[in-house]
Formats: C-alpha cells, sequence, structure tokens
C-alpha cells in the first residue's frame, strides 16, 4: 500500500452549493407498464427464474431489464437531448417497454416482440440522427454553432502595401 504523508486521513472538501439539486430521474417505464401492456401471464413467465417457481413477477428482474433499456434509449438520446429527461415523452416510453420485454427473454422471442424491438431501434437511430424529433421544449443540447467554415475579421498580415520592396 501507499504510505500518506501526515497522520490525518483526507477528507473531500466539499464547497457549499447554492444551486438546487437535480429532481431524480422520471422512469422510462415501469413494471406496471409493462404488466399493462404484456400481461402479468407473460412477465412470470420470464422472471420467475428461481430453482423452484414461486409463481410471481420478479420484481429485481424486470428492474435489471429496465435499467438496461434506458441506457440504451440515454446511449441514442446523449447526443441530441439533455439526460435525465425532465419528462418522459409517450414514444420513449414504448420503446422502453419494447426494449426491456426483449431484453427480458432468454430465448428466441416471439415473432412480434422481436419485430417491436427491431423498430425500436430504428427508432432510436433516427432520433439520434436527428429525422424524428422529441417534443421536449428547451432540451436539445447545445451545438457548437459551426458548420466547419470559420471566418475572421483580422487584417491580411500580407499585403502589397507592407510587401513594398519584396514584390
Amino acid at each position: 500500500g501507499r504510505a500518506r504523508s501526515g497522520g490525518a486521513p483526507r477528507q473531500r472538501s466539499r464547497a457549499p452549493t447554492t444551486s438546487r439539486p437535480e429532481p431524480a430521474p422520471v422512469p422510462y417505464a415501469t413494471l406496471q407498464d409493462l404488466a399493462y401492456r404484456y400481461g402479468t401471464a407473460l412477465l412470470v413467465s420470464l422472471t420467475d427464474r428461481a430453482a423452484v417457481p414461486t409463481g410471481a413477477i420478479d420484481a429485481a428482474v424486470v428492474a435489471r431489464a429496465l435499467a438496461d433499456a434506458e441506457a440504451t434509449i440515454d446511449g441514442y438520446l446523449a447526443g441530441r437531448y439533455a439526460l435525465p429527461l425532465a419528462e418522459v415523452p409517450r414514444l420513449i416510453g414504448d420503446l422502453a417497454q419494447a426494449i426491456a420485454i426483449w431484453k427480458l427473454h432468454l430465448t428466441e422471442p416471439d415473432p412480434k416482440i422481436a419485430k417491436d424491438y427491431e423498430q425500436a431501434q430504428r427508432m432510436l437511430r433516427d432520433i439520434a440522427g436527428g429525422a424524428v424529433k422529441l417534443s421536449l421544449a428547451g432540451v436539445e443540447a447545445a451545438s457548437t454553432g459551426g458548420t466547419g467554415a470559420r471566418i475572421t475579421d483580422r487584417e491580411r498580415p500580407l499585403t502589397a502595401e507592407n510587401l513594398k520592396g519584396f514584390i
């Protein structure tokens, strides 16, 4: 181990903050959303992974799938929108559910779930590329404002006037 100089342990100094704490992120989808859309029977069959089945939805398994779905969505939104989202558009909730239910499958999902997942991925690529805009007021990430071309207003360093005698 490394020895520290001085006997007292270092502590982080915290400057007093004057800003309000950030609100907790709003989940894109919940277990209740999945149960309403897909039914509890499907969720039990996908999440009850105990050695002796309990016949109940495993909320921890669902929470993991929802967190993975949110991480996937955030990866696409990060370049265009400020995260975390203050409000969740209906489209994002729908995409989160389609991704989460696909992620809950340990084996090949039925064709409808696979198709919904593929459509969700395409939609996220369209959002990331700007082809689809989310109705989120004032949260689109700030751009650099540059188009690639730069114009300066400096005087030209080499002119016919200051090069007299050299030309």
